[in-house]
C-alpha cells in the first residue's frame, strides 16, 4: 500500500512544496490565535468563565 502511495506522489509534479504551504498554512493560525488569546478582554473572560455558575430566572 505504501509503495502504491509513494509511486503516486512522485509522479505529481512539485509535490514537495505542499508540506511546506500546510506548514506555513498551520503556524500562521496558530500565532493568530496565540495572539488573540493573548490580547482578549480579562473581563470578558471572567465574564464567560463565571456562567456556568450563574442562576438562571
Amino acid at each position: 500500500m505504501l509503495k502504491f502511495v509513494k509511486h503516486n506522489l512522485e509522479t505529481i509534479t512539485d509535490v514537495e512544496v505542499y508540506p511546506i504551504i500546510s506548514l506555513t498554512i498551520f503556524f500562521t493560525i496558530f500565532i493568530v490565535f496565540i495572539v488573540w488569546a493573548m490580547t482578549y478582554s480579562k473581563d470578558r473572560i471572567k465574564e464567560l468563565s463565571d456562567l456556568p455558575f450563574k442562576e438562571e430566572n
